[in-house]
């Protein structure tokens, strides 16, 4: 039989393992923490620089337009808002800046660049365009205008021409068409198959 182990052996310092345990995870996750908040804060001081070097081309936005917002959202990905489809966040590596748009298609890469410059000329542009778009409207030109067309200069741009939906008439047409060929193939069939009994 096994001896009973006595409780003395444990009885100097019984938490003291799990006490250092705890300790150590603590301090382990408060750095993991800091780690992170110096992560989140640098990319912040760096859309703060791009928000700063915006701040004029916002000053002359016309008065009337309010689809624009120079702010910069908290929370694990920070990002600066031009207007409620656009903004501006960082890469995966913390260093490139990247002027995103999202589309009924998805999200369209509007520029991205390591350098600040770059993305704020695009975004300069892409405020230019969406300005000029409201004031054909507002004169009664319902058709929109795209200014945008990348260049060698700017970042590579991944956009998406836009689907032109099919008119729903020939679709219609198509249908029917279909439907009328397949019952003229099935009454050739029974035909066919009525006139093989017979022969």
């Amino acid at each position: 039989m096994s001896e009973p182990v006595e409780k003395s052996a444990f009885a100097t310092k019984p938490e003291s393992r799990l006490a250092d345990a705890i300790r150590d995870m603590k301090n382990a996750v408060a750095d993991r923490d800091d780690v992170v908040v110096d992560i989140r804060e640098a990319q912040r001081t760096r859309l703060e620089l791009l928000a700063e070097d915006l701040g004029p081309v916002f000053a002359d936005i016309p008065v009337d337009d309010d689809r624009f917002d120079l702010a910069i959202s908290t929370g694990s990905q920070p990002r600066l808002w031009i207007d409620s489809v656009a903004h501006v966040t960082m890469a995966r590596d913390r260093r490139t800046y990247r002027f995103l748009r999202d589309t009924r298609l998805g999200r369209v890469v509007l520029a991205e660049s390591s350098d600040l410059k770059p993305v704020a000329e695009q975004v300069t542009r892409y405020i230019a365009e969406r300005v000029i778009e409201r004031r054909r409207i507002l004169e009664g030109d319902s058709i929109p205008v795209v200014i945008h067309t990348p260049t060698k200069a700017d970042s590579p741009a991944r956009l998406e021409a836009p689907q032109v939906p099919a008119k729903r008439g020939s679709s219609v047409l198509r249908g029917v068409a279909m439907i009328i060929m397949g019952g003229l193939f099935g009454v050739g069939a029974i035909l066919f198959l009525a006139w093989m009994q017979t022969a």
